[in-house]
């Protein structure tokens, strides 16, 4: 039905125009014939009609629909004597076509064309004078420069558009690659390191096991809902969404993230300094990225490595810090199971989001530092869980 709709509005436009070229035409012969003379020849008037009328094939046939205005148009220079040198409207439409839709050459050649024959027949004779020669030419090369300044136009407006484009499928290729580090990086790696506990453990202790197992369970789960939450995503337009996502995690979810890393191995202390108030959700779940991917990398990087989760809270800031001793001294994006360094910039890219800074180097004397700070007021009640004020360490 849309393109039915389109064609019948190209349809439309074309008639216009011919109309309209065709009536352009008639009054412009009959105001410049002479005033002893016919007013218009009807062979003159059939001419000019039709020449405005084979103006809708000029898209397909550009060429050859100049070649019949050029034919056409010398009918009313030999029918009407004393009309006054003119370059016509169908002439300047069909000429124009070949400048947009021919190649150089057939351009080339429409312009040595157009020169002398709109001019043909004028004054009683058949070739044409110098000056009107020289006049044809000049229109002639306004026309086709107009013709070809818009194809290049058109082209770099196409240009521009396929590169914003491109630029935007690459920048949601970045973006959905980073929510899947984070989602991969962190759960299945936890996944991994807990079913490897869990076999170490089973025979010997049992309980630590299970416990091992059911953390896995959850991990599994959560990592599952996520990535159908990213799917989703992709399939937005599809389908219309069921249900509501769950909610964002925030720094009141810290101690769920130190404890997986604790069962996953690694020796991780938590200490929160200042009051806790709730944050704004993004800024919440900022903390709760930068910690998540500080552990996962220590766990990945320095599996036996101590680390150490720090958040202080202060009046329009909130800082966290994630260090561990471990011997690898080599940042995350460097390493080569990271080259692409997803990690670390999602991490970069969240904070400055919020104007804050972040810091991640290795530490002289061995292990790997993450430091962010993040302006952040108040949120929302309930946003995050509150606390008393105060120092506590897990």
């Amino acid at each position: 039905m849309a393109k039915d709709t389109a064609r019948l509005l190209w349809t439309r436009n074309d008639a216009l125009l011919a109309i309209g070229i065709a009536a352009g035409e008639l009054v412009g012969f009959s105001v410049g014939g002479r005033p002893e003379g016919p007013f218009l020849a009807v062979s003159a008037a059939l001419a000019l009609v039709a020449s405005a009328l084979a103006l809708p094939a000029r898209r397909r046939h550009p060429a050859a629909v100049l070649a019949a205005v050029l034919a056409l148009g010398v009918v009313p220079n030999l029918a009407t004597p004393g009309v006054s040198p003119h370059f016509g409207l169908a002439l300047v439409v069909a000429l124009y076509s070949v400048a947009r839709f021919s190649r150089p050459a057939v351009v080339a050649a429409a312009f040595l064309a157009t020169v002398p024959m709109p001019s043909v027949g004028q004054g009683g004779t058949l070739l044409p004078s110098g000056w009107a020669v020289a006049a044809n030419a000049v229109a002639a090369a306004l026309v086709i420069a107009g013709g070809v300044a818009t194809n290049r136009w058109q082209r770099e407006v196409e240009a521009n558009r396929v590169l914003l484009a491109d630029r935007a499928v690459a920048e949601e290729r970045r973006r959905i690659a980073r929510e899947l580090h984070d989602i991969v990086a962190h759960h299945i790696t936890t996944m991994q390191l807990m079913a490897g506990g869990a076999r170490a453990n089973l025979a010997h202790d049992p309980e630590t096991a299970r416990e091992a197992l059911v953390t896995l369970e959850g991990s599994g789960r959560l990592a599952l809902r996520e990535m159908r939450q990213l799917l989703d995503v992709l399939r937005a337009g599809e389908e219309p969404e069921q249900g509501l996502p769950a909610p964002q995690p925030g720094a009141a979810d810290l101690d769920r993230i130190v404890a997986e890393a604790r069962q996953a191995g690694t020796d991780t202390e938590f200490t929160v300094d200042g009051p806790v108030r709730p944050l704004p959700p993004t800024v919440g779940l900022t903390v709760f990225r930068i910690v998540q991917e500080a552990l996962t990398n220590t766990r990945k990087h320095a599996a036996e490595a101590r680390a150490e989760v720090r958040l202080t809270y202060r009046p329009d800031e909130v800082t966290v810090e994630v260090r561990d001793d471990g011997t690898g001294g080599q940042p995350a994006e460097q390493h080569p199971a990271a080259p692409a360094g997803y990690g670390l910039i999602g991490m970069r890219e969240r904070v400055a989001l919020h104007g804050g800074t972040l810091e991640a180097a290795p530490l002289r004397d061995g292990g790997f530092r993450v430091a962010a700070r993040l302006p952040a007021g108040s949120g929302p009640a309930g946003d995050e869980r509150g606390g008393e004020g105060g120092e506590r360490e897990l």
